[in-house]
């Protein structure tokens, strides 16, 4: 009889094993999901999402951050300015058009020249500066074709490049590139705070009102693994956001903290290049529908990020 016993008893603590061993494999499983990071997918394309100023995600973040895979075929981009008629249109002479007209966000987000294969933008930030003659101001190419401005080879500018999804890399230099496929898509921009990988301060270069005074910004970074992350940083954003020692706009010293969290914590590799595409008057973002963020003025230029048509 007591052999019976201590019979069902081992049978009864194996089973208790393996039931725990399950549930500790299927725990563990569920543990390796959540932390997937997007650059460890190689079928990520593009996240929205909120973040704090240590680059945390957060529900009441002010920092709006779009991550993207330049290379994922579910994207496609293009650049828009503000012009009185259609994109890439030319005179009688063969010649393109640049009748410039001063458009706010809005306007340049939503106009014919926004379409891509009739499609509306999925993305949208604002990019270049627009002068007193109404034109932008820095080195803007929209799918090849070009509407720059005089300091377009004094300002850093950023780009994604032509070629086949697989082929397209992400940069941010002065002036054009010396390979004419990276001149396919860019946006003119404004002071560059990351150079190959190292980081710098540029309160100074950017001057007392748009280092101290007018704090809210837009910026753009590449990674060391070939992703960009957009980030538009306003306490006026169409969102809710909770104020915080670390949840506030951010001054350029803080730049460094917040992007280099957001790379980190979603595996993105290191920040190689950076740039502010406005630093102060009128940042702006739209995703999905929503205009998350606008400011008053004519911008020059706004860059667009599409889903690709299946």
């Amino acid at each position: 009889m007591w052999i019976k016993k201590i019979f069902l008893l081992c049978i009864l603590s194996i089973t208790i094993n393996l039931l725990l061993a399950c549930k500790e494999d299927t725990a563990n499983s569920s543990t390796k999901a959540a932390k997937t990071c997007p650059g460890e997918n190689p079928q990520f394309s593009l996240e929205f999402f909120k973040t704090n100023n240590q680059g945390q995600k957060s529900a009441k973040g002010i920092n709006h951050v779009i991550i993207f895979n330049p290379k994922s075929p579910k994207l496609d981009f293009k650049v828009n300015v503000g012009l009185s008629h259609k994109l890439y249109a030319k005179n009688q002479q063969g010649k393109f058009i640049r009748n410039y007209v001063p458009k706010q966000f809005n306007e340049i987000i939503s106009d014919r020249n926004s379409l891509l294969n009739g499609q509306r933008p999925l993305v949208a930030i604002n990019a270049d500066y627009i002068g007193t003659d109404d034109k932008p101001q820095g080195l803007n190419i929209s799918r090849g074709v070009e509407y720059s401005g005089a300091f377009q080879n004094r300002r850093s500018s950023f780009g994604i490049s032509g070629g086949k999804p697989q082929e397209r890399i992400a940069t941010i230099q002065a002036g054009r590139r010396s390979n004419n496929l990276l001149n396919y898509n860019l946006v003119g921009g404004n002071g560059r705070f990351y150079r190959q990988g190292k980081f710098k301060d540029i309160c100074q270069d950017l001057g007392e009102l748009a280092c101290k005074e007018a704090i809210n910004r837009s910026m753009v970074a590449t990674t060391s693994k070939g992703y960009v992350i957009l980030l538009v940083n306003d306490i006026k954003a169409n969102s809710v956001i909770e104020s915080s020692q670390v949840n506030q706009e951010l001054m350029p010293d803080m730049f460094d903290d917040v992007l280099s969290g957001i790379a980190r914590n979603n595996c993105l590799g290191k920040i190689q290049e950076g740039m502010l595409f406005d630093g102060g008057g009128s940042p702006g973002l739209y995703y999905n529908g929503k205009i998350y963020v606008e400011n008053g003025g004519a911008i020059g230029s706004v860059f667009l990020i599409y889903k690709t048509v299946n």
